[in-house]
């Protein structure tokens, strides 16, 4: 057993004032029904280095079944990691219960996603042990919780009954000297879970810190690993970059330690100064906010990546088209954010014409695809007075209608024969 470090309220920067008052609610009522409960994660990182955190989370001793019954509006998702979210109108506080490393055997035990080429670059490597997690429901104690996280300045605990900050894994000190550092051995780390090589390049990019070295040696000789990991996930992760106001440079990095090349090729094998120009406009746009506004739907951030290295047909797909339009290597890209991007882009000729009827304006006002195309405007359409004009005619007009939702045809079974002649 470690001992931790406690940093008292005197040695560290966090007020309760500065935490969500819901998340506040969630932590109160878990330790009401005798539950440990602190702040975990992204939230402590950020309040720690003055930042603006995006979202609160909760790690517990309650188990997701017990947090269910305490919280009425709480919801348990997830199969390979169960997790409570805790709905507070359109705000999700999410609780997750205190976890340990996968036993070997037990993960060993279950399908594995991985390919020959990973196989064999791992079975090169006598020192690895590990295997991808394929699930993490084993639950354990806040210091088995803190050594199964990824990186030290994620694994910091925020006790709301004494005001203290608990490490466990030097977490503090690498806050103070701006390094990204793996908990153990960062090889054995990605292959466990290869999304934390996104997230680590991602976290030096966004945070401005120094990556440690067995980091960056580990992502040089396992980068290949990334092809096991869950294409839902890859494609999530991928928003949040974009999202995060550094994307140009946290995609220069995924291309030079050779990530980009598996997660998206296309992006890879074109890129070029129209895509760097692109992804410095959406920056320069997210960085006007303290966190990622909603305007900055899929739809529009898809469209920043692929319109520079992929042409986009307008023409509205028939029914019977199944294709996308857009490729991003194997990852499932939603056909619906696809079909946003397509009309906000089909509308850009229209914000610009100077000379449109008035009946055409209230019109374009209160079509569903007008806020992800006023925002496209914003963004690359290189014209301030139009997106001035119809900021002004937004806030006076009529709101944009929201998009029809399609009734699914109800299946009719065959008619009942009548008995009666």
């Amino acid at each position: 057993m470690v001992a931790p470090v406690i940093f008292s309220r005197a040695d560290h920067p966090i007020s309760r004032t500065l935490i969500d008052d819901d998340a506040l609610k969630v932590l109160y009522r878990l330790r009401k029904f005798n539950h440990a409960a602190y702040l975990v994660g992204g939230g402590v990182r950020d309040l720690l280095l003055q930042r603006h955190p995006k979202d609160f989370d909760i790690g517990t001793s309650a188990h997701p079944h017990e947090v269910k019954r305490i919280f009425r509006n709480c919801w348990i998702i997830g199969r390979r990691f169960r997790l409570a979210h805790v709905k507070f109108g359109q705000k999700t506080i999410e609780v997750a219960t205190f976890r340990k490393q996968v036993p070997l055997d037990e993960n060993a035990s279950l399908p594995s996603r991985d390919t020959k080429e990973t196989e064999k670059q791992r079975s090169d490597d006598t020192n690895l042990t590990r295997q991808p997690i394929r699930r993490d429901n084993t639950f354990g104690t806040p210091e088995e919780d803190a050594f199964r996280r990824d990186f030290t300045i994620n694994a910091l605990f925020y006790d709301i009954s004494t005001f203290a900050i608990i490490d466990y894994v030097g977490g503090m000190q690498d806050l103070q000297n701006k390094l990204l550092r793996c908990i153990g051995d960062p090889r054995e780390r990605f292959v466990e879970d290869p999304v934390r090589m996104l997230r680590a390049v991602a976290f030096a990019a966004r945070l401005d810190f120094r990556v440690d070295t067995p980091i960056r040696d580990a992502i040089k000789h396992h980068h290949g690993e990334i092809k096991n990991a869950s294409p839902a996930r890859l494609v999530e992760e991928l928003y949040k970059l974009l999202r995060s106001g550094v994307s140009t440079k946290t995609f220069k990095t995924l291309s030079k330690n050779g990530l980009l090349e598996h997660i998206a090729p296309e992006v890879e094998h074109r890129k070029s100064m129209r895509l760097w120009r692109s992804l410095d406009a959406l920056d320069s746009y997210r960085c006007r906010f303290t966190s990622s506004p909603e305007s900055l739907t899929n739809a529009v951030l898809l469209g920043s990546l692929m319109t520079p290295v992929q042409t986009l047909d307008l023409t509205p797909p028939r029914r019977d088209d199944r294709s996308v339009g857009l490729t991003l290597g194997d990852l499932p890209l939603a056909r619906k954010d696809v079909d946003r991007l397509r009309r906000a882009l089909v509308l850009q000729p229209r914000l610009t014409d100077p000379n449109l009827p008035a009946r055409a304006v209230k019109g374009i006002l209160t079509r569903p695809s007008f806020p992800d195309a006023l925002t496209w405007l914003t963004i690359h359409g290189k014209n301030p007075d139009a997106v001035k004009h119809w900021q002004e005619l937004a806030a006076k007009g009529p709101r944009p209608r929201p998009p029809k939702k399609r009734r699914r045809r109800r299946l009719r079974g065959p008619r009942a024969v009548s008995t009666n002649e």
